[in-house]
């Protein structure tokens, strides 16, 4: 059996065990899927607080900025529910001693910390995601065709993956901090600057959004592209090629950390 379809069929192995395990308590499952609906509608009320009082956000509308939301929100609910056990790699599995076993099977450290795991509680935030955009996209009269529907599948899977890969940069500090939620938050928190439109910030933020922490290919630069308002056309499709490239620069950063780990030896 080659690479990927071994990975894959692993993959759903873990998935369908994390299920049974989840729908044993289908009670607990059920508050845990939703519960990220009722965190989103509080950060809704802000922006409808905001826009109540600025209709016009230095020319954004309130749709607009629900698209951009909406697309930020899809993405990140890609990181949330197949790689939130980056958050917890210093704390629960180096500190603990756990992570030595995922250096005795035979299957790669890191496809088997990503797969111990899924998170369902992203799917409340997946599904906000999805009600935004489809509401947002109908009050500003995008046309749904195939080639616009592929598009917004591209980009937010594109900017999952950014989520993933900026997670998986900072979560390597635990090999040595033995809790890495801290740095992971402070880079993680930066992307909520981008649920709002970037040429609202001061130039130096827009900056670090696109070229620093670029959370911007995961909202901002797609959503404008769809919304026929983008300035810069090619940051539009921009997504992909950023994803790729921070996917690469993680996977080394990761590979470093995984030479420098020391076993608790508990």
């Amino acid at each position: 059996m080659t690479i990927v379809p071994r990975y894959t069929s692993l993959y759903w192995l873990f998935f369908r065990n994390r299920i049974k395990i989840l729908m044993e308590y289908r009670v607990n499952f059920l508050i845990g899927a939703i519960s990220t609906i009722f965190v989103q509608a509080a950060g809704l009320l802000t922006v409808w607080v905001i826009m109540e009082q600025i209709p016009d956000l230095d020319g954004w509308s309130l749709p607009e900025i629900l698209f951009i939301y909406g697309l930020l929100t899809l993405s990140k609910s890609i990181n949330h529910m197949f790689a939130d056990n980056l958050w917890t790699l210093g704390r629960d599995y180096v500190r603990t001693g756990t992570f030595d076993r995922f250096l005795v099977r035979p299957v790669n450290p890191l496809f088997h910390l990503l797969a111990d795991r899924f998170c369902h509680d992203g799917i409340g935030n997946f599904l906000v995601g999805l009600a935004l955009i489809l509401i947002a996209a109908a009050q500003l009269n995008i046309v749904w065709t195939p080639s616009t529907a592929g598009y917004l599948a591209l980009m937010t899977l594109s900017g999952g993956f950014i989520f993933i890969a900026l997670n998986l940069m900072a979560s390597v500090s635990g090999f040595w901090l033995m809790d890495s939620v801290p740095v992971t938050r402070v880079v993680f928190e930066m992307n909520e600057f981008a649920k709002y439109p970037l040429t609202i910030y001061p130039r130096v933020v827009g900056i670090v959004l696109t070229a620093l922490i670029p959370y911007g290919f995961a909202s901002f630069y797609p959503a404008t592209f769809l919304m026929g308002r983008g300035s810069h056309p090619a940051l539009g499709w921009g997504a992909p090629l950023v994803a790729a490239v921070l996917m690469a620069l993680g996977l080394v950063v990761w590979r470093f950390g995984l030479r420098h780990y020391s076993s608790t030896g508990s």
